[in-house]
């Protein structure tokens, strides 16, 4: 079965293109190929340097409360871990040595913007980190267990939904440029509050589409590197949840001012 995802890290012809190269079942006559456990390793390595430099740029903010302080940190992290992950999802061979750079990136994006959050509302970065792995671990409990499996009709609705909202996000930043906001979902309100509690939704989903794709590339025998892009892959997907969790919890706590 051909699986999809929305995930822009697996999208497309991610795995068949690189089994295709290679020969399916034959990346082992090049050298090792890629396993699930390998992949849980990098992804472990991965979150190690997330978590290390998040500490970093969180220690800062807190050491002089000023968020000036981060500033720098906070633009270098996100607009530099965006183009680290174009450049690995064009160039996977290369995975190796770019994904630890995007993760190293994210946590200082991720750092600073949680240590704002925490300023104003203690205690909500903790939650947040716990409902993220929680929801993880909840996914890949009902993957394993068969009780939510990627067929073709679910993939296709949260690759359909996805999509929806990642549009609705660009129009949201395009019209921002002109000073105009989308009313309602971005707000406190009731509607802005179920429009989060959607999206998380559809975040969690899209990590059975990152387990499928990963257990495909194994069963493939792609090759070893493999095992770091689809790391990075899920980890795109963990960013993702994590950052719709704590913008929901900001709102469940009256907090949108944007």
């Amino acid at each position: 079965m051909e699986l999809k995802t929305s995930n822009p890290a697996f999208a497309g012809k991610t795995f068949e293109g690189t089994a295709t190269h290679l020969g399916y079942g034959q990346a082992s006559a090049y050298g090792s190929s890629m396993t699930v456990s390998g992949t849980v390793n990098k992804a472990g390595i991965l979150m190690v340097c997330v978590l290390a430099t998040a500490a970093w740029t969180w220690n800062q903010y807190f050491t002089t409360g000023n968020p000036a302080s981060v500033g720098g940190y906070t633009e270098i992290g996100a607009f530099g871990g965006f183009i680290v992950a174009l450049v690995t999802i064009y160039k996977k061979e290369w995975s190796p040595i770019t994904a630890p750079i995007y993760a190293l990136l994210e946590g200082l994006f991720l750092g600073s913007l949680s240590a704002m959050f925490e300023m104003r509302y203690p205690g909500i970065a903790i939650q947040s980190v716990a409902l993220t792995f929680g929801t993880c671990f909840a996914m890949l409990l009902a993957y394993r267990s068969g009780l939510i499996r990627p067929t073709a009709k679910f993939t296709m609705g949260i690759v359909a939904a996805t999509g929806g909202i990642m549009l609705l996000y660009v129009a949201s930043m395009l019209l921002g440029l002109f000073h105009v906001q989308i009313p309602g979902i971005f707000g406190a309100g009731p509607i802005g509050i179920l429009f989060s509690v959607a999206v998380v939704i559809i975040a969690a989903l899209n990590l059975i589409l990152d387990f499928g794709m990963i257990e495909e590339g194994a069963m493939n025998g792609l090759p070893k590197y493999m095992e770091w892009y689809s790391a990075f892959g899920l980890m795109v997907t963990l960013v993702w949840l994590y950052l719709e969790i704590i913008r929901l919890l900001s709102k469940l706590r009256g907090d949108d001012r944007r």
